[in-house]
Order: C-alpha cells, then sequence, then structure tokens
C-alpha cells in the first residue's frame, strides 16, 4: 500500500520549475498520479497541484527535505498534505437544512472523504439531524451581547477537535472581522448569488416578483468584507414566468446544496489555491 500526497505550490513564474519539482519527488521514488499547473499572466505567478504515491517507508519530513532545494530556489510557497488522513470539519447550520443535509449525505456515501466532530447552530432545530447522524451537537444562541463569546467558544472547538474547516451551511450570521481574519482560508460559505441586488428576507421571493431569469448560488472564503472573499464554485440555472416564487425556492435549494459540497470538496483535495482576492481551482 502506498502512502498518497498532493503537493501544491506558487511561485514567481520561471523556466524549470516542472522539472526540478517532478525530479525531486522521482529522485525519493515519488509516482505522480496526477498533475495541473497555471500560469497567470497578469501578475506572472506560476501555481501547480500535483497528486503522488510513495513508499509508506518514506516519511514525510523526507518529502520536505527533497523538496527544500527547489523551494528555495524558486522562492516557492509550498504545502503538502496527506491524502490518506480524513480531514475533520465543523458544520454551522441555522434553520435552513438542506445544505447539512446535503453534506452529510455525501459524507455518508464516500463521496465527500471527511469527519464531521461537531454541528454548531444558533437555533436547537438541527439538533435531532445531528443526532441521527450521532454528531457532537452545539445549540448556541447568538445575540448582540454573545456574539464575542460565541466565536471564542468556536475557536476552542476548532482547536480541540483539529478541524481543518468551518462550512457554513446556510448559517446565518455574520462572522466578526476578527474571526474571519483569524480562519482565514478555513471557512467556506454558501449564499444565493442575487448578491447584492436582492438582499435581505426571502431573495428567491424577491427574484420573482422582478422576473429573474437565471438563479444560482456563489460558494466562497469568508473575509471581513461580508460576501465577496474568494469564489471557489457557482453554478446557475435558467428559471421561466411559467415557475412559481416556491419553484424559484426549490431550485436554490438544489444549487446551494451541491455548489456548497463541490466546494468543500476541493478545499479537502487540496485542489484550491489562493491567488490575491481570486482562486486558483484546479479539477
Amino acid at each position: 500500500m502506498k502512502a498518497n500526497y498532493v503537493l501544491t505550490l506558487f511561485c514567481q513564474d520561471r523556466p524549470r520549475i516542472v522539472a526540478t519539482v517532478t525530479a525531486a519527488l522521482a529522485d525519493i521514488g515519488g509516482n505522480i498520479a496526477e498533475s495541473a499547473q497555471f500560469w497567470d499572466r497578469t501578475s506572472n505567478r506560476f501555481f501547480m497541484r500535483i497528486a503522488f504515491e510513495i513508499d509508506p517507508s518514506v516519511p514525510l519530513d523526507a518529502v520536505r527535505a527533497a523538496l527544500e532545494p527547489a523551494r528555495h530556489a524558486f522562492a516557492m510557497d509550498i504545502t503538502l498534505a496527506n491524502l490518506g488522513r480524513v480531514p475533520k470539519i465543523v458544520i454551522m447550520v441555522s434553520k435552513f437544512d438542506h445544505c447539512l443535509e446535503h453534506l452529510l449525505y455525501q459524507v455518508r456515501v464516500g463521496w465527500l472523504k471527511a469527519d464531521v466532530v461537531a454541528i454548531v447552530s444558533n437555533h436547537a432545530d438541527a439538533g435531532t439531524i445531528a443526532a441521527q447522524n450521532d454528531i457532537p451537537f452545539h445549540h448556541w444562541p447568538v445575540t448582540k451581547d454573545t456574539k464575542l463569546a460565541q466565536e471564542d467558544r468556536l475557536r476552542a472547538l476548532v482547536a480541540e477537535t483539529g478541524a481543518e474547516i468551518v462550512v457554513l451551511a446556510r448559517y446565518m450570521q455574520v462572522l466578526s472581522d476578527r474571526l474571519s481574519s483569524d480562519l482565514f482560508g478555513r471557512v467556506i460559505n454558501i449564499h444565493h448569488s442575487f448578491l447584492p441586488s436582492f438582499k435581505g428576507a426571502k431573495p428567491y421571493h424577491q427574484a420573482h416578483k422582478r422576473g429573474v431569469k437565471l438563479i444560482g448560488a456563489t460558494a466562497h472564503y469568508v473575509t471581513p468584507d461580508l460576501d465577496e472573499g474568494p469564489i471557489i464554485e457557482q453554478e446557475t440555472e435558467r428559471v421561466t414566468h411559467a415557475l412559481s416564487a416556491d419553484d424559484f425556492v426549490a431550485t436554490g435549494r438544489d444549487i446551494e446544496a451541491r455548489v456548497l459540497a463541490r466546494a468543500v470538496k476541493m478545499h479537502l483535495e487540496s485542489r484550491i489555491v489562493l491567488n490575491g482576492h481570486r482562486t486558483v481551482v484546479f479539477g
């Protein structure tokens, strides 16, 4: 049985990056299973993702040591992920549970390789779902006076469980700037793609009244700029005048659940590299 790793890197583009990195992996017996690269011409930055297998007797430190000359020569930012490890995630939800249910289903059937170590909600509604799936549930109501204390509890939970990411599965609370900064790149959110046109309650009903022809959803990393973090995944679907407002809502629920699950999968498989306010997503 081989050990499986994913190497992601970025640096300023120069000749021989690919040759140097792949030769370093070959020298320690690494066998490349998947490789993708991208050159951002506007910033002259080079991005690469390599999935490779190697004899388990080769420790991770030896892999890092083999890549060190390349990292130093090209001033690379390098990340190594062990695909054999099942990453831990925390899911946060409010009253709408469609995204939560879809994530849990995809974990259960093995499409999402993750261990959901906690479900956190500002409402009690999701407690039944957590119990049915044997997942610890934390009901933490949020008020203006308790918000920062609740976020401190979330920080402690992430540290205690070793969660790699926090997934906001229609969690209808805005995270503070401090928490968004502290967990940057580790919190994924989903929202309908009507923003900023239809803010507030019942956005799909608002869209129906305005005769919208396309509805969709966007999954993104959370930043202090509300709903403006680096985009990971999006999807749209055409709708018509013949559909009711409830049809809009149902279509939106389906899109939100799919888009969020795909974004989480991409993150867990180390397919995303941040590129300023954008992302490079390797399929």
